[in-house]
């Protein structure tokens, strides 16, 4: 391997090696040490580190025998071979879930360190990977024209102004919304620690729940901003309001701002209902309503917020190929581990995008596998190695 290193690395995974000082800014050889309880002398790090550079290249394995003759690739993360199926899986199945959100946490408090996230406003959603276990489980049905089917649902908290994952959580397909989001809320906290505000958490109206709402209230540094279900009762409701009631904002825009509580508890403390007008001729107004764990600024968080949610589905679609868009096994330790190493390929990924600028700055994650990682033919060369 010294030789290799010492002559020339050569073969169409070069572009690979642009990614080692991002891995080094980031940390990354600490953080794998530390998830591995290994040092770096062994060959779990390493391994791992295997794992982080397959998301990077937006493939689902890249072993020996299979699919890969090794030019390179092995000494990226250190090796003299390319680990096998066998070895990752044992490197995973010796690590808890606990273990995956230490890592994220810590990945994530480095990020924030170095400004991925500003931690001022948020979005949440559910990423349903099609999953084909074996096993019985709840099968999802996204709409009434499809049949239902089997599912890995993964939960995500985006930083809604960079547009950057903060954290993940993953669950068994019997897990609802209202179940799997205060633990993601949970790492959210641990990883922004936001301090002297209440950064408002975007949701669709999947998280409409009173359970949710008040979890987010009591035991939460966060506010939750999600769009009601619509339903005649509540058009009813919205209809007979009086037109004092709005505030016009904007030419056929108006809000009425008002109180609401759930059905099932009456007697809690009340939540802001905000609720947003449309139109210009009385009669044909269009309504929509939000409900807020507290009240806030409302033309900013219908206006200028709430949009940017979608945020999260661009995410998806731009990045879901480093590793979220497949559902392996059900053995949750396995499933975690490996998915927590694609974080750490994004954060690295996004780092030397914003090196280059534009426009490989907007590429989504597959085009910059396929074009740069594993697209540029060339060689490596050490003249001189130096020890610090």
């Amino acid at each position: 391997m010294r030789q290799r290193l010492a002559d020339k690395i050569s073969g169409n995974l070069a572009g690979l090696w642009l990614l080692i000082p991002e891995h080094l800014r980031l940390g990354v050889g600490s953080l794998l040490t530390r998830w591995t309880g290994q040092d770096g002398a062994q060959v779990g790090p390493r391994l791992a580190l295997q794992l982080v550079n397959e998301a990077a290249l937006c493939v689902t394995g890249m072993r020996q025998d299979r699919c890969l003759s090794p030019k390179g690739f092995e000494l990226a993360h250190g090796l003299p071979f390319v680990g096998s199926d066998q070895a990752m899986h044992e490197l995973l199945n010796a690590h808890t879930v606990a273990d995956a959100e230490a890592l994220q946490v810590e990945l994530g408090m480095i990020r924030r360190a170095r400004d991925h996230f500003k931690g001022v406003l948020l979005a949440i959603d559910p990423h349903r990977m099609h999953s084909y276990s074996k096993r019985q489980m709840i099968r999802y049905r996204g709409d009434k024209h499809t049949k239902p089917f089997k599912v890995s649902p993964t939960f995500f908290c985006l930083d809604a102004d960079t547009h950057q994952p903060v954290c993940f959580t993953t669950a068994l397909s019997a897990q609802s919304v209202a179940q799997a989001t205060p633990e993601l809320l949970r790492l959210s906290a641990l990883i922004l620690n936001p301090q002297q505000q209440r950064p408002p958490v975007l949701a669709d109206t999947e998280h409409y729940s009173g359970e949710l709402f008040a979890h987010v209230r009591q035991r939460t540094p966060f506010d939750l901003l999600v769009p009601m279900p619509k339903s005649d009762k509540l058009l009813a409701r919205m209809r007979e309001l009086p037109p004092t009631a709005f505030v016009r904002r904007g030419a056929g825009f108006a809000i009425a701002v008002a109180e609401d509580r759930f059905t099932q508890d009456r007697q809690a403390h009340p939540y802001c209902q905000y609720i947003q007008r449309s139109g210009e001729r009385r009669g044909a107004y269009d309504y929509k309503a939000f409900l807020g764990a507290a009240q806030r600024d409302e033309v900013d968080d219908l206006t200028l917020n709430f949009p940017k949610r979608w945020h999260i589905e661009e995410f998806f679609n731009a990045d879901q190929a480093l590793g979220w868009n497949r559902a392996g096994t059900l053995n949750l330790n396995i499933r975690y581990g490996h998915m927590t190493t694609a974080p750490v390929a994004e954060a690295a990924i996004y780092q030397f995008r914003n090196r280059l600028g534009s426009p490989f700055s907007e590429w989504d994650a597959a085009p910059m596998a396929s074009a740069v990682f594993q697209g540029l033919n060339g060689d490596i060369r050490v003249d001189t190695i130096r020890l610090s």
